[in-house]
């Protein structure tokens, strides 16, 4: 038998303490903290962030399922599972982009988006930049304004500008889009802009005044470089929202070959009231791509602008 080793009478207290207690010592204390705080972290962040990925992602996931699964597969859910394909195949793609005009409604799309967005980023500036820098009388109520009609529901503004477009002769063209998305897209990115230019400081521009720049100058040389990431997200928001709107698209695009993505997909591969699910779900598919790639390598600037534009 072994030696025991003395044990002080400090010690001895602290363990008859520790029994008392629980039966943990110092040593054994920041090991149970340790574990209590991962475990609350794993409850309170990951456990809701998984949850909230899956709900999030699950949409994507039944289109790209969809997309690939045969129709025995697709309308037998008996004898398949519905989360899972057994026989992948690529006719539906196949069929969406040799049996329809998908490209050209791509084509389309990416027109419209383009152009409405730089309008609405290029109205968005001139106001933003009137309102913040300005300071005429009433400059805050005139923002606030301009961001009330974003609260507009576009089913109510789009039964007045259908009249619009049909007395400038833009009826069932690009045009139309082009020129009545920036309706909505205009007050908020305004909205976003003003808070993003409130964060640059006024006195480059002080000093810019001082040495005789114009105001346009001073837009040009020194606020609009330093508002790189505000324009990006404004950029974003209204690029997206472009390629994704649909009520204007249906009541102002009637033809097959001038609709926009959203619209043809449902419109045009739906025949009576048989649905092509997979051509379908690929068409959506492939129509979140270049907005999922655009957020992509422009995300970084999207929150640091959104950052800018509620710190005030």
């Amino acid at each position: 038998m072994t030696d025991a080793k003395p044990i002080s009478p400090a010690e001895a207290d602290q363990r008859v303490d520790a029994e008392v207690s629980g039966g943990v010592t110092e040593g054994e204390g920041p090991q149970l903290l340790s574990w209590d705080s991962r475990a609350r972290r794993i409850v309170t962040v990951y456990i809701p962030l998984v949850i909230f990925l899956i709900v999030l992602l699950f949409p994507f996931y039944w289109m790209a399922v969809t997309t690939f699964k045969p129709d025995n597969e697709l309308l037998d859910y008996k004898n398949h599972n519905p989360f899972w394909i057994s026989s992948p195949t690529l006719d539906n793609i196949k069929k969406l982009l040799f049996d329809t005009d998908y490209g050209h409604w791509l084509v389309t799309t990416m027109f419209v988006a383009i152009g409405s967005t730089f309008l609405s980023i290029l109205a968005s500036v001139l106001a933003a930049y009137a309102i913040q820098r300005l300071r005429f009388r009433g400059s805050d109520y005139v923002g606030l304004a301009i961001y009330a009609a974003y609260l507009v529901p576009p089913s109510i503004l789009f039964i007045p500008l259908a009249q619009v477009v049909f007395q400038m002769g833009l009826f069932d063209t690009p045009f139309a889009l082009i020129l009545t998305y920036p309706t909505f897209l205009v007050p908020f990115c305004t909205w976003l802009l003003i808070g993003y230019f409130k964060s640059i400081p006024y006195e480059l521009e002080e000093c810019a005044l001082i040495d005789g720049a114009s105001r346009l100058q001073i837009l040009r040389r020194i606020t609009l470089p330093l508002a790189v990431p505000g324009l990006i997200s404004a950029g974003i928001f209204a690029f997206t929202l472009s390629w994704n709107e649909f009520i204007y698209a249906l009541a102002f695009i009637s033809s097959t070959e001038n609709k926009t993505v959203p619209v043809a997909i449902l419109t045009e591969l739906v025949s009576g009231d048989v649905y092509h699910w997979g051509a379908l779900m690929a068409g959506a598919l492939l129509g979140s791509l270049p907005v999922a790639v655009f957020y992509m390598f422009f995300v970084e600037y999207y929150v640091s602008s959104l950052t800018g534009a509620v710190k005030e």
